[in-house]
């Protein structure tokens, strides 16, 4: 089992080259960086202190000399040609610098440590409820299937299904923040929060945290609910369950002491893909809420081409999805006693 292992991580550099190479060649190519930015900031400037008249006449034009841009590109490392730079940006990553942001002039590094707690907070508290009510509630439908309880609660979750997350967001923005007045409108924190004693701090957080853990839960639900369901109804209906049955083993024995460690195989192997979730958060969600975590830095720096802040993303978000598929191979093993990687 360990040669396996080893021969995963081993495959963890290839895969993580392919993925940064295919990102990296896309930032090279799609209009709107840091030097068309700042011609058109510098456009703008000019326009302005010429005044309305002579800002239209000078606005079409380049208000950069080509020595200038050439600096620019100099400056931000679009003079060398894609596979350099790409060597260059690699060979930074290795040692641990992931670069500075073109739009804030920090580094990289320190500006995702940063807003790695609060993305690392909604995602353990998402894991816990996800795994906590999913599993128990889907082990109550597959034994109570097509009863009252079966048909009620899944129309429920197929409701949450069918909305995405950041939409339920939204609507529980405008319902229960703007229109009654329960919850705050966004943010983790109130405005004065320093001026509050620790009973106060945590029950503010707890306010602030209730809605959006909500929309981050909310389509996660259906899925690893049904896959509990199911997988436990085709083990109950298995020769072993049955042969246990009719020794006289009691019917919560059978599914607990046999069909629920099988049941679990499926949830195993999803476990570990969900770690990344854990730190880089949500786009949407944490945008709607104005979160300040991994996700609304990942969303804003896509809207502003902020390219070392996407690469710096991608970086831990492709390395934590490639362990994660590790970690379930071996939540798999751990499981099922019958898997032996060779």
């Amino acid at each position: 089992m360990t040669a396996y292992f080893i021969r995963r991580l081993l495959l963890v550099i290839p895969t993580f080259i392919g993925i940064t190479v295919m990102v990296f060649t896309i930032t090279r190519f799609v209009p709107g960086g840091p030097i068309e930015r700042i011609i058109s900031e510098t456009r703008a400037m000019q326009a302005g202190q010429a005044g309305s008249a002579s800002g239209m006449s000078r606005g079409s034009g380049q208000p950069l000399s080509e020595e200038q841009i050439a600096r620019l590109k100099a400056y931000y490392g679009f003079d060398k040609p894609l596979l350099t730079s790409y060597l260059i940006w690699l060979s930074k990553v290795v040692r641990g610098d992931l670069g500075i942001s073109t739009r804030y002039q920090d580094p990289v590094r320190d500006m995702i440590l940063e807003k790695i707690p609060v993305s690392l907070y909604f995602g353990i508290l998402s894991l816990f409820m996800i795994y906590g009510i999913c599993i128990p509630l889907g082990m109550a439908k597959a034994v109570r299937h097509r009863t009252g309880f079966d048909n009620i609660s899944s129309i429920l979750i197929f409701t949450g299904y069918a909305i995405p997350g950041w939409v339920a967001g939204i609507f529980m923005l405008v319902l229960f923040a703007s229109r009654y007045d329960i919850f705050p409108l966004g943010g983790l924190v109130s405005e004065f929060f320093d001026k509050m004693s620790l009973f106060e701090k945590l029950k503010d957080i707890l306010w602030h945290t209730f809605l959006p853990l909500i929309a981050y839960v909310i389509g996660s639900f259906t899925v690893m609910t049904l896959l509990m369901k199911n997988t436990l109804m085709d083990h109950l209906s298995s020769d072993y369950v049955r042969t246990a049955l009719a020794k006289g083993l009691s019917f919560e024995r059978a599914v607990f002491t046999h069909a629920l460690q099988n049941s679990l195989i499926p949830i195993a192997t999803s476990f570990g893909n969900n770690i990344s979730i854990l730190l880089t958060g949500s786009f949407l969600i944490e945008k709607v809420f104005n979160i300040d975590g991994m996700g609304l830095l990942g969303y804003e720096s896509i809207l502003d081409r902020d390219y070392p802040v996407v690469m710096g993303i991608l970086v831990i978000s492709s390395l934590l999805f490639l362990l994660g598929n590790i970690l379930s191979d071996l939540c798999v093993a751990l499981v099922d006693p019958r898997v032996r990687f060779k």
